[in-house]
């Protein structure tokens, strides 16, 4: 699935076809130049979502990004570093898993915990402006849940923080409203099945307990989700579809 969050999004951009993960050991200069992919599956905003996904946390993936901005530097200089820089665009995609793990494990009320994933939300994309990103899109959460954390961002907090970051464009990335149209108009979209996965029963089977044990669908281009969790191949491309322009609308 990681693959898929990588290639689409560079397919639908016209940038490339595939974002390489950065920490591919055999990631070579040219992929540096067009763009790679730091994000980490199971990572979260929360610093305790790691500890339970184990996935790389947001924070040392912004050092990675800082390693990166090195490799760049030295290979072509700093003021074309910082022109490529200037001029990418840079998908935050984050949320669910903070809500899916770390908000039951922290026994916080909704909206406390609401307030911290916005102000861990909005540090984030500060401290990426403050390494030379310009143009940011956050992805809002899917549906699995109704925080107003996705109302508050979208609502004021994010264009709040771009009017005050000279020359940022940073786009709220909507997953929630997309999502439920598809998932409420399947043959609008070519769909057959959008309220459970193509693996195993697809209600339950997530991630790695999607395996040969359990199997697949006939027809995985039929299904919105692969898995109980995560969008099928063809889901994936739909949405795309539906929020990319509204996306190169807002950075360009």
């Amino acid at each position: 699935m990681q693959r898929l969050d990588n290639k689409i999004p560079a397919e639908g951009l016209g940038v490339k076809e595939y974002l390489p993960p950065y920490l591919n050991p055999s990631i070579q200069i040219k992929d540096l130049l067009t763009g790679v992919c730091f994000a980490s599956a199971g990572s979260g905003y929360d610093p305790q979502t790691t500890n339970q996904t184990r996935a790389i946390p947001m924070l040392d993936q912004l050092d990675l990004f800082k390693e990166y901005l090195g490799k760049l530097e030295t290979n072509i200089g700093e003021e074309a570093a910082k022109e490529i820089i200037t001029n990418s665009v840079f998908l935050v995609v984050a949320s669910t898993n903070d809500i899916l793990f770390s908000l039951p494990a922290s026994g916080l009320p909704d909206d406390v915990y609401d307030s911290m994933l916005v102000n861990l939300t909005l540090s984030f994309v500060q401290e990426l402006y403050k390494m030379g990103a310009r143009k940011i899109g956050v992805f809002s959460a899917p549906p699995v849940g109704c925080l107003p954390v996705e109302r508050t961002l979208q609502g004021g907090q994010l264009p709040i923080l771009e009017s005050n970051l000279p020359q940022s464009r940073i786009a709220f990335v909507d997953f929630y409203n997309p999502l439920i149209r598809i998932i409420n108009n399947p043959e609008k979209y070519g769909l057959e099945v959008t309220n459970r996965g193509c693996c195993g029963t697809g209600l339950r089977e997530f991630s790695y307990t999607c395996n040969q044990l359990v199997g697949t669908c006939p027809d995985d281009s039929k299904y919105l989700f692969f898995d109980s969790g995560h969008l099928s191949e063809i889901g994936c491309y739909i949405f795309a579809n539906l929020t990319i322009p509204d996306l190169v609308e807002n950075l360009f």
